[in-house]
């Protein structure tokens, strides 16, 4: 592997680990879906907020850090995905972005649009967030309608888009396809499976404690049959193979399922991911006491999504396949920054654990102290 080829699959992978992360992290959104179910009264609600407006810039911060990273190491990607499913994406952007309105205006003295508007603010943010994410990335694996040419580039004079989108529909076109819904509810209850681990794990209250635990049930069984849901089809799918030598690419049936045999350090990682969520979510089942059935689940979610990533982009695959025309299909080849630019990268990415210290070392400062009715009821604590 010479090194062009080794730095495309390093970055494939910080890609794929940011993707995990983010999944994680997509507790904030899980949380503020239940906030009507979990919490009864103004109070408990406001300590759910609160309890997730420690979090949510994280959340957020590695969202824009993922699409960051995708823009500058795979940047035909960003500029086809970004530019051609617009109507998906602004979708996304709009429902992050009414939740940053929510959690800083909530509680503001005045607020002309009350606190439930907000409220909603956050329980749409909560449920469409998650899903269109969920959504978005499935195309990695069932593909959308581009062409690309690079030829248009010296179109003087005409149109230079390298990437065509080749529907009206913008991405919705997505929608389409029952395996992308598969895995966009399957981010979904995750997510609400862990924000309700997460309300175990921070929230000091016997009510809402209770009522988390409830939601595990509610929505771990259907995240584990729409997990299984898209993973069997998937497996059981045809991709999209690419010769590195010439570039050319090809269907290949059950391509994925290839993918988990030619690595099987991949296929055990990814077992053991999906055991450890649910091995997060039936210890917090089973003990009343359990409150850190987060730290499995999290960090199978983690593992998990890091394994799906690189099944799809891994062992000469294409990762955004193209429905409109096969050799368009993008991979971590063809649509790559050039070495020069991977490999500078590569030298500020030496940093990347010091930036996970510090966010490991702030997020055990914050949540040192649990939430209570008592800290919520005090005039002296910031409040979301």
């Amino acid at each position: 592997m010479d090194t062009y080829v080794l730095l495309q699959h390093y970055w494939w992978f910080l890609i794929s680990l940011l993707g995990g992360l983010l999944v994680f992290l997509l507790f904030v959104q899980g949380g503020q879906g239940m906030l009507y179910t979990v919490g009864k009264s103004g109070m408990e609600r406001d300590m759910i907020v609160n309890a997730l407006g420690r979090k949510w810039e994280t959340t957020f911060t590695t969202l824009v850090t993922f699409g960051g990273a995708f823009f500058a190491s795979f940047p035909l990607f960003y500029s086809t995905s970004f530019g051609g499913a617009f109507y998906v994406w602004m979708l996304i952007l709009l429902v992050f972005v009414i939740q940053a309105v929510a959690y800083e205006f909530r509680r503001k003295a005045d607020n002309f649009l009350g606190e439930k508007t907000y409220e909603w603010f956050l329980m749409i943010n909560g449920v469409l967030g998650a899903l269109l994410l969920g959504v978005a990335v499935g195309t990695l694996f069932t593909g959308a309608n581009f062409t690309v040419n690079r030829l248009n580039l010296a179109n003087v004079g005409g149109d230079t888009t390298i990437s065509q989108w080749t529907t009206p529909w913008r991405g919705l076109d997505a929608l389409a396809d029952y395996r992308n819904w598969a895995l966009g509810l399957a981010v979904l209850f995750l997510s609400r499976v862990l924000g309700a681990q997460y309300f175990l794990n921070t929230i000091d209250d016997k009510s809402i404690r209770t009522r988390s635990r409830r939601q595990l049930w509610f929505n771990g069984v259907p995240f584990v049959l729409c997990f299984l849901l898209f993973l069997v089809s998937i497996l059981l799918s045809d991709g999209w193979a690419v010769d590195p030598a010439t570039g050319t690419i090809s269907v290949e049936p059950y391509k994925y399922w290839h993918n988990l045999l030619a690595m099987p350090l991949l296929f055990a990682a990814l077992t053991a991911g999906v055991l450890a969520v649910l091995t997060g979510i039936v210890r917090d089942l089973r003990k009343e006491s359990s409150t850190q059935g987060i730290w499995w689940s999290g960090s199978g979610t983690v593992v998990t999504v890091v394994c799906l990533f690189l099944l799809a982009g891994y062992n000469d695959t294409a990762y955004y396949p193209s429905l409109s025309d096969m050799q368009s299909s993008l991979t971590i080849y063809n649509s790559s920054s050039s070495e020069f630019t991977l490999t500078a990268m590569s030298i500020v990415s030496v940093l990347i654990p010091f930036v996970v210290a510090y966010i490991w070392y702030a997020w055990r400062a914050m949540n040192r102290r649990k939430i209570t009715r008592e800290e919520i009821a005090s005039a002296d604590e910031h409040l979301y």
